[in-house]
């Protein structure tokens, strides 16, 4: 096991710990130096795992998008009068990843009978997150098919993933799961802040931010277990 990755891993923890009370505060550079120190460490978590796996510059890469998401995301607060197209910008960076995710897991344990139920039940994901917009008090507008793509490939890294555990199982893609399942869950909390009223309280934040970012570690973290 890396210790240098373990390491990137305890000092990611460390940031944000630092990171979630200062962001709940309000949007200070302090704040965005911490948050920009554990997208760092995550993606460095991932780079010093040292894994000889072909699904590893995938992994890597995957982050490096959700980095990227990270700061379109954060700019639509910064300069409010692009809003929509850094929105925009956001989810094609995470969408990007997801994409890359799926691809990495499809070249490194090859394709199986798990994909069908896999894809379908990344579609009835979508599917149902746009037909429940109105009982979950959401309101997509015109972003309505860029939610139903992003659900359908982030969903698509969660059962994709889940049905090569169920076949093939081991450390690595039980970690990779489990990342990916946080992941949706930040989303699942997010929605309800970009998309609904009164979903941006202090809990709501620190339960994205927990998803998200462990989401995100477990994920770089998996390649310490990759033989």
């Amino acid at each position: 096991m890396s210790i240098a990755s373990i390491i990137c891993l305890i000092l990611g923890v460390l940031a944000l710990a630092f990171y979630i009370p200062e962001k709940i505060r309000g949007y200070t550079v302090k704040a965005v130096f911490l948050k920009s120190a554990v997208s760092v460490l995550f993606i460095a978590t991932a780079v010093t795992a040292g894994s000889a796996g072909i699904i590893s510059p995938f992994i890597e890469m995957g982050l490096v998008f959700g980095l990227l998401g990270d700061i379109w995301l954060d700019l639509k607060y910064v300069f409010r009068e692009y809003d929509v197209p850094f929105t925009y910008a956001g989810f094609i960076s995470f969408s990007i990843g997801h994409i890359i995710y799926v691809t990495g897991l499809l070249i490194q344990f090859g394709p199986g009978l798990y994909l069908i139920p896999s894809f379908a039940l990344a579609a009835l994901g979508a599917a149902l997150a746009v037909i429940l917009e109105k009982p979950m008090k959401l309101s997509y507008g015109t972003m309505k098919p860029t939610v139903l793509i992003y659900v359908f490939l982030l969903l698509s890294t969660v059962f994709v993933s889940g049905g090569i555990l169920v076949t093939a199982g081991g450390t690595m893609l039980a970690v990779f799961f489990a990342g990916s399942v946080l992941f949706a869950a930040s989303d699942l909390v997010l929605s309800g802040t970009y998309f609904g009223a009164g979903k941006d309280r202090p809990v709501d934040l620190f339960l994205n931010y927990i998803f998200y970012y462990g989401g995100q570690f477990l994920i770089a973290f998996s390649l310490v277990f990759m033989k």
